[in-house]
């Protein structure tokens, strides 16, 4: 039988019944075809990964009982992923890797050139949970709503700082291995990069380190995955 996981929103503690709400319980009898008595790992983003037992499950929902622990929480480093949201797949996309690769939390943006005006967040919430279950990851970073980047950079914490994936630096892809340790974000653009006026604002941000990615200019959801994975080789927990 394959290794179920599933993402819970309850206390896990050796004995505790969890409920199983409908689409959940239809998950793990209807296309996992559980029975009941047989094991789950389940794991709600803060207590680790344990496992449970299906206790009894309908069409309405179920309850799951927790029996032990099989894994502890492993929460992944302090880095943000800010990014334009592009088209609906290839978001789904850029949400799904960087849970995977370990963002703590993901930021959509709206800037000039955005190609979306609006995002559902529950529904791109929902696709950051099904990443955590199918990596084996014991954290879901929450998502955002989508905000104008000119607001978040007005009220920015400056102890943070931007990893800035300048599209206008292509050329040898720059090390990371000198940059300071800490809190940081990595900074995606739109499809057509952004304004004379946003680079303006991002080039006088002290707390913004312009960076290239490599000599070709990258699609947005691939700029994605490869910052974070420099950063996570150079500053994150990969090393």
């Amino acid at each position: 039988m394959p290794r179920i996981r599933l993402f819970i929103d309850h206390p896990l503690v050796a004995g505790q019944p969890v409920p199983l709400d409908g689409p959940q319980a239809h998950y793990l009898t209807g296309v996992m075809r559980l029975r009941q008595g047989d094991a789950v790992q389940v794991f709600n983003g803060r207590d680790g990964e344990w496992q449970a037992h299906l206790q009894e499950a309908g069409k309405r929902g179920g309850v799951l009982t927790v029996a032990a622990p099989t894994a502890p929480q492993q929460d992944p480093p302090d880095l943000w992923l800010i990014f334009a949201p592009i088209k609906k797949a290839r978001t789904d996309f850029i949400v799904e890797k960087a849970a995977e690769m370990g963002a703590a939390r993901i930021m959509p943006v709206q800037t000039r050139f955005t190609n979306s005006e609006r995002i559902r967040q529950d529904r791109l919430q929902a696709h950051a949970v099904e990443a955590a279950e199918q990596c084996g990851g014991t954290f879901v970073p929450p998502v955002a709503e989508l905000q104008p980047l000119s607001a978040l950079l007005d009220g920015w914490d400056a102890g943070r700082r931007i990893l800035w994936a300048d599209e206008s630096r292509a050329g040898p892809a720059e090390t990371l291995y000198g940059l300071p340790r800490g809190p940081w974000a990595i900074l995606i653009g739109p499809e057509g990069g952004f304004s004379p006026e946003e680079r303006a604002q991002l080039s006088r941000l002290p707390f913004v380190t312009p960076v290239s990615l490599g000599p070709r200019i990258l699609r947005a959801d691939t700029a994605a995955v490869a910052a974070l994975a420099l950063w996570q080789a150079a500053l994150g927990d990969w090393r």
